[in-house]
């Protein structure tokens, strides 16, 4: 897996002060993206251990609330895998803090309904995000006035209380 950016401090993409790492590759391309260089799959850097423990560092601080993990595509096969290592450690180091991840798949048709009866990885990341903001980008529902998100047709949901309940669950802000 390549990253196209780690933002140390990101104040934009999750409740509080947080990590994010921003990684390379989407196949959504959606028409107005702020991202579009980190389309590319082989944009950016290896994603390794040493990248890992620089996130693990930025995160020691009481300042910060958690990691959000955004793109690219986050969910992208071969991001999953490069990213499941780094959401155990988090979780196994700051219990407390929260994973945000930012997808433009769909929660319930596309990450629980087919990747994760599908992808054992899939399923063991869903373990370790607490939030996930769905759905692809649309210009045309842009809206300014939106926390966390960039259109009206992007959810912000609670996946812990999702699974349990199999259904999307609105996580509360």
């Amino acid at each position: 897996m390549n990253y196209a950016d780690i933002k140390r401090v990101d104040v934009a993409n999750g409740e509080g002060v947080r990590v994010s790492v921003f990684v390379s590759g989407c196949n959504h391309h959606c028409k107005g993206c702020f991202n579009r260089c980190a389309w590319d799959f082989g944009y950016g850097e290896k994603f390794t251990d040493k990248q890992i423990d620089q996130v693990i560092n930025y995160m020691d601080h009481d300042y910060i609330s958690g990691l959000s993990l955004l793109g690219g595509e986050p969910l992208e096969k071969q991001n999953q895998e490069g990213l499941l290592p780094l959401v155990k450690k988090v979780k196994e180091k700051f219990p407390d803090k929260n994973i945000w991840c930012y997808t433009g798949f769909d929660f319930e048709k596309d990450v629980v309904g087919e990747m994760a009866k599908d992808n054992e990885t899939t399923k063991e990341l869903l373990k370790y995000i607490d939030v996930m903001v769905d759905g692809k980008f649309e210009e045309d529902k842009k809206d300014l006035s939106l926390r966390f998100r960039g259109s009206s047709n992007q959810r912000i949901i609670d996946v812990q209380e999702s699974l349990k309940e199999q259904k999307p669950v609105d996580f509360k802000l």
